[in-house]
């Protein structure tokens, strides 16, 4: 006796991938259908499990001006289901509000919609359970009232769901749109929060009430990376909730690192690179991979990568491999992350004071860190400027001492 249901969110139907297409015309075809065929891989799973829902937690189109083709492959999608006599709940989120142009499509009798207040779907399973499943849509694209606060689980119902397309604590790099805490949802007395917004996977809480961001299902850039899915979940009185992510993406988007401590030729990176894509490949089951590449270390190919050309013609040589062995790998570009073979001794002015704060941040990161980061963006004329995440931050700050060592060998030489 109990509910089965895949949990999705931020489909973003026709979200544009830019700039590949340019480059490889058949390549930027593939990147544009991708969420398209995710979409699809999301309703086969949904049939091959015979689950009672499909559970959509907004943001299913990419912009609110959403294209027509993807409303009929959303449409298109939910009939499949349907002929299977599995219901659909779908919520809108940001990027889709329902203030958004939407075209007068006939949806199947078994997709509710939610509207711009709490409301309550009721759904009784194969199993003669009853649901109770709460939902919000985005009446506009900025939400930033606690909509959490306007949950309650039905006293009647035997499993209540939430969905909610919202901000939980702090995530970075996501806008604060209907903020909540983790102890709002779980006032609310649901059994399972199915949300949406947030592009990473989560699980903030395991049971009583199980709270889960799913993730994207489709990565759609360079920061996005990894396998990208839902969760099928199975909910039952009384019992911990069960579930299990299913990667369900179309391409993937990878990073890949190689250091060139021991590397002594030119050949010696082509072949590390050409073998990487080979992994990639292997471990992607059959999907197209986007990858770039971080090359670090120190060593004399430090001086190659400085050269101007040099890395665009490393990733021609590796994508063309790729293409010859039928490899569905692409490598996008190099980062440039190595080190001369040799330190210097501090020496001149600037150059030198640039290598001596980068080394004292990267040996003492964290409060460091901030604080440098704080002194910086008070700065009137930055504050617009979004706030770098510690990651990104000590990348920057490795990148500044890698250029002030470069600049002290150029003027010692």
């Amino acid at each position: 006796m109990s509910f089965r249901f895949v949990h999705a969110a931020d489909l973003h139907l026709d979200s544009p991938f830019k700039g590949i297409g340019s480059v490889d015309p058949a390549l930027g075809k593939t990147l544009q259908q991708a969420t398209f065929r995710t979409f699809e891989n999301i309703v086969s799973l949904c049939l091959s499990e015979a689950v009672d829902a499909l559970v959509v937690a907004g943001d299913v189109y990419d912009g609110a001006d959403r294209s027509l083709g993807a409303q009929i492959a959303f449409r298109d999608g939910l009939l499949r289901l349907a002929d299977a006599s599995i219901r659909t709940f779908v919520t809108h989120g940001n990027h889709d509000p329902l203030d958004g142009w939407g075209a007068s499509l006939d949806f199947p009798d078994l997709v509710h919609r939610f509207g711009p207040a709490v409301e309550t779907a009721a759904l009784e399973t194969r199993d003669g359970e009853h649901v109770a499943i709460h939902g919000f849509s985005y009446p506009r694209r900025v939400v930033l009232e606690n909509v959490a606060a306007n949950f309650a689980a039905d006293p009647r119902a035997d499993i209540n769901l939430g969905v909610l397309h919202c901000t939980v604590g702090t995530q970075p790099g996501h806008d604060p749109y209907a903020p909540c805490s983790l102890a709002d949802l779980v006032a609310a007395g649901m059994d399972y929060w199915a949300l949406g917004h947030v592009h990473e996977r989560q699980v903030l809480r395991a049971a009583k009430p199980a709270v889960v961001y799913p993730g994207n299902p489709q990565g759609r850039h360079l920061k996005e990376r990894g396998e990208r899915g839902v969760y099928l979940v199975e909910l039952e009185p009384d019992r911990e909730p069960t579930l299990d992510f299913h990667a369900v993406d179309a391409v993937r988007w990878e990073r890949v690192q190689l250091a060139i401590d021991e590397m002594a030729t030119e050949q010696d990176l082509l072949d590390a690179m050409v073998r990487s894509g080979i992994q990639l490949a292997a471990a992607a089951d059959g999907r197209m991979v986007m990858a770039s590449i971080c090359i670090t270390g120190e060593g004399p190919l430090h001086e190659t990568l400085r050269r101007e050309g040099v890395s665009t013609d490393l990733t021609d040589y590796a994508n063309g491999e790729f293409g010859a062995r039928d490899l569905r790998v692409y490598f996008t570009g190099i980062e440039d992350s190595t080190r001369p073979a040799e330190g210097l001794d501090d020496g001149g002015e600037f150059a030198a004071e640039v290598l001596r704060e980068a080394e004292a941040l990267l040996a003492n990161p964290g409060e460091e860190v901030e604080l440098a980061l704080n002194e910086i963006l008070d700065n009137v004329a930055l504050r617009s400027l979004q706030r770098p995440g510690e990651e990104e931050l000590m990348e920057i700050v490795e990148r500044a001492r890698v250029l002030a060592i470069d600049s002290l060998r150029e003027a010692a030489s």
